[in-house]
């Protein structure tokens, strides 16, 4: 039987890099045509295409090869789900150098450590970002989606609406907006 070394690589954000992680797999012997990648997408959603290939590509008794676990999932559930699913096919996963054996107790305990410490990690993250977000909304630094209209614009469209004269369409039309821009901006006015 031919074995086979499939590798995953991921990143979260567009303005990270996924070379360190691809160097790493062919390291552990991940031809370069068997590396499937996701960039700008986060390990705690399942919606990845790159894994999904990865997952598709490999065969009984090959091995999916991860740099590191948290790059193939960010939470133990579904850290684990992936680690069932690829031992129901007769697939080794592999974390960097060492091969994940789910019928080794040490090795199941030490892969949910691991998984453990990628949510936390993740969760942190989490913490992290929303605290950074409440302190720049505090200070007035994060404001928001800004209008589509400057504030002379929502003023006149907020006189125009008071005569009258204009329906919701109309000043749509007239200020090449959305309807529901329109009444967004005389929400904004108070008025309606």
């Amino acid at each position: 039987m031919n074995i086979t070394k499939i590798g995953y690589a991921r990143c979260s954000t567009d303005g990270q890099d996924l070379s360190a992680q691809k160097q790493a797999l062919e390291n552990l012997g991940v031809s370069k045509d068997r590396i499937y990648t996701d960039h700008g997408l986060t390990g705690s959603s399942r919606d990845r295409p790159g894994l999904d290939q990865a997952l598709a590509a490999v065969r009984e008794g090959d091995t999916l090869v991860v740099s590191k676990l948290d790059r193939l999932a960010r939470s133990v559930p579904d850290a684990r789900d992936i680690a069932d699913k690829l031992k129901a096919r007769s697939v080794n996963l592999a974390l960097g150098a060492s091969v994940y054996d789910p019928n080794d107790p040490m090795g199941k305990m030490f892969f949910n450590i691991l998984a453990t410490f990628a949510e936390f990690e993740a969760d942190l993250i989490r913490m992290r970002t929303r605290e950074g977000m409440a302190l720049a909304r505090a200070k007035g630094k994060l404001r928001g989606k800004q209008p589509k209209l400057s504030e002379k614009q929502q003023k006149e469209l907020g006189r125009m609406h008071a005569t009258g004269e204009y329906s919701i369409s109309d000043l749509a039309e007239v200020f090449a907006v959305s309807r529901p821009t329109v009444y967004r901006t005389l929400s904004r006015l108070r008025i309606t």
